[in-house]
Formats: structure tokens, sequence, C-alpha cells
């Protein structure tokens, strides 16, 4: 079970956090985005379809309360919190400034709404809540932050508050944040809905602040998700996320944007909502293989079976260039030989694929099913093939 789960985790990181980045052939001109940095990413094939300065650093906001939310989520999948536990509000998150959700400390929120005011209200008293009930304390909340950071590879953020308030050293990337916003929808997509909410405020409270600040829900009813953020240091900030139905793919097809930097509200919308339109159209997704359908079934040695069944537990798709599929080349690459045993999901190999001679993209392979070690005196026979081989 250990060996199952350390190779999953593997693939998955190799999966996510390389984005696939491999240039596409011939890939399209994009739209003249106003922003310091951006990145379009389509979820569905893993690649990045546009991007720009996607490793300058940059301040992230309230983008902070993305990584926020992962961990209470993994806390509630774990089950250390539910939905319906209430917390206590103490007085440092009664005090925040800036977006809150406007709870004080005669109160015991529950979860689920505390979870609605971070994310429909952006709420910093309720990050702050959150934080102390599952961190104990701010600070150590702070802490598991950086930990899970480093665990999902953002090698270029570091997180000072759960809010993200300004203050110095909390700094992130767009390409860290695409990471991190695959990541969550991705681990918990139980819990996606929550970015889809319009309006929301908890009883009691003023309904000043009641409006979810991604405009694109309004606009656009296939967007759902995910955050927006501003400070002076940051300019207008969005993540923004759209699932629209595609040709060959009964899943749908979902991209990713990311724009950091714009001038105001109403641009960091226009201009997600610009990045969004093109890829959808400059870009076609091509479903090459079902989930668990073999690509290739090489031979093993010194195995109970005599091949392997090398794929991916989902569906591989890959983006290319509009009215481009009919040029696709695939390529398997894998070591030789291959000598049992190995595990379910153990990763073996690549798809490597072409839009003509250049690359698209290089797509991790694993074992669909295990295959066993031989006995010894099959091990022994092969021992002597291979030698003869």
């Amino acid at each position: 079970m250990i060996r199952f789960i350390k190779a999953l985790r593997a693939f998955a990181v190799a999966a996510v956090t390389s984005f696939g980045i491999v240039a596409v052939a011939q890939v399209p001109t994009p739209p003249e985005i106003a922003a310091r940095s951006y990145l379009l990413l389509d979820v569905t094939a893993n690649q990045v379809l546009a991007q720009k300065d996607i490793d300058s650093p940059v301040e992230p906001a309230s983008l902070t309360k993305l990584m926020s939310a992962y961990l209470v989520f993994d806390a509630l999948k774990s089950g250390k919190i539910t939905l319906q536990q209430t917390l206590p509000v103490s007085t440092r998150a009664w005090k925040m400034p800036g977006f809150r959700m406007f709870i004080d400390p005669k109160m015991q929120v529950p979860v689920e709404d505390l979870l609605k005011g971070l994310i429909v209200q952006s709420g910093n008293d309720a990050a702050i809540v959150l934080a102390e009930g599952v961190g104990g304390t701010v600070e150590h909340f702070v802490e598991l932050m950086n930990e899970q950071a480093q665990v999902l590879g953002l090698k270029n953020t570091a997180f000072r508050n759960p809010e993200g308030l300004a203050v110095p050293g909390q700094t992130t990337t767009a390409r860290d944040l695409g990471v991190l916003a695959t990541r969550l929808m991705r681990d918990f997509p139980q819990y996606m809905y929550f970015y889809a909410i319009k309006k929301y405020r908890f009883p009691g409270t003023p309904s000043t602040n009641d409006t979810n600040r991604n405009v694109l829900l309004f606009r656009d009813p296939t967007v759902d998700g995910l955050k927006t953020g501003h400070t002076d240091a940051a300019g207008y900030c969005m993540v923004v996320t759209a699932k629209r139905d595609f040709p060959n793919l009964s899943g749908g097809r979902r991209l990713l944007s990311i724009v950091l930097g714009a001038a105001s509200e109403n641009a960091r919308a226009n201009e997600s909502q610009k990045l969004l339109n093109w890829g959808y159209t400059a870009f076609d997704a091509v479903r090459l293989f079902d989930a668990n359908q073999p690509v290739a079934t090489p031979p093993v040695w010194k195995g109970k079976e005599s091949t392997i069944k090398l794929g991916r537990p989902d569906a591989i798709v890959v983006a290319v260039p509009a009215a481009s599929a009919s040029r696709i080349k695939t390529q398997v690459a894998r070591p030789d030989p291959l000598v049992a045993p190995f595990g379910k999901y153990q990763p073996v190999g690549s798809l490597k694929v072409t839009l003509g001679d250049q690359p698209v993209a290089e797509i991790p392979l694993v074992a669909l099913e295990p295959v066993e070690q031989a006995s010894v005196l099959g091990r022994a026979w092969d021992a002597i093939r291979l030698w003869i081989k």
C-alpha cells in the first residue's frame, strides 16, 4: 500500500507541477493582455497555452486564501473538522481590517459559513477563524501553509499570513498559482461548489459585502471559480476557471486563467475573459486515449505476466492549435528491458506527442495493473534469455 501511495503521489506531482510545459508547435499568438503577468493553462490537457512573466515575483493579496482553503479542505477530507462544526470568533479575527463577513466574539460560526465568508466575501476575519480552528494558532497555520507549498512544489512562494494583507516576505508567481489552483481543483472536487456561489452573507451581518468579486461568475455561465485579489502593490489580480462542452470530451474542457497586476477590477475581468475565449477557440483538445486504456503493452521479464499495460488512470488529452489534430504523432519512451515487479500506477516511461516534428507534450505513463515477480525458476529462465539477448 505504501508503495502504491508513493507511486501515485509521484505520478500526480509529475503530471501537475510540470504543466506539460513543452513548446507547442506553431503556437497561435495570444491577444494583448493588459497585466504584469498572466498564465493560461488547459487543465484538461495539462498544458500551458499562453504565458507572460510567469516566474516574476508578485504579492498574492487575497489569492493567498487559495492556500488557506486548501488546508481547510484537507482538514475536512481527513475528518479533522466538519462543515457543521462551529468555531469561536477570536478578538483577533473580529479586529481584522479589509474585507470581512462581520462576525464577532459573541458568535460560534459553522465551518461551512466560514468557508463561504472566506471564498465569496473574501473575509479576512473568516480566514483568521479558520486558521485558528485548523492550526490551533494563526502562526502554526502559516507554517502549515508554507509546508504545503513545498509539498506542492511551489518554489517561489512564501506565506506570512492566511488572509493576504500586504506584509513583507509574502510572495508568489503566476506559475505557482497555476499549480496551487490546479491541485485545489483536482484534490478537492467535492468542495469546489463554494467558488461558484455568487452571493452570500452570514445571518445578522450587513448586506453590503454579499457579492462575489469574481464578476465573470455573473457574465459567463461556464465560469465556476476561483478567486480575486487586490493590494496597491499587487494591483488587481484574478484566478478564474471555466469548463465548457467540447467535442469528444465527455467531461468537458477546463481552462484556468491567471491575470496579475491589472489596472482595475473591470480590467482584470475583461483580460481574463479575453484569455479564456481565445484559449477555447485557438486550440483544440484532442483525446488520444481513454482512462485506463493501454497506450502500449510491452514485454516484461521475470514477471508472472508476459506483458505490462502502460497508460493513465485518466484520459490522455492534448491541446493543439485549431484544425491541426490530423498531424499529431505519438511515441512511447520507456526503459528496456522492463524487469518485474511493478506496482499499480508505478511510473514507467512516457508518451511523447508531436505535431509534425515539433514537440507538444510528454505525458508520464504508469502501470495500469501490477506485475508480480515470477517464481525462482521463471526468473532464472528469463535471466538466461536476457543474457542471450
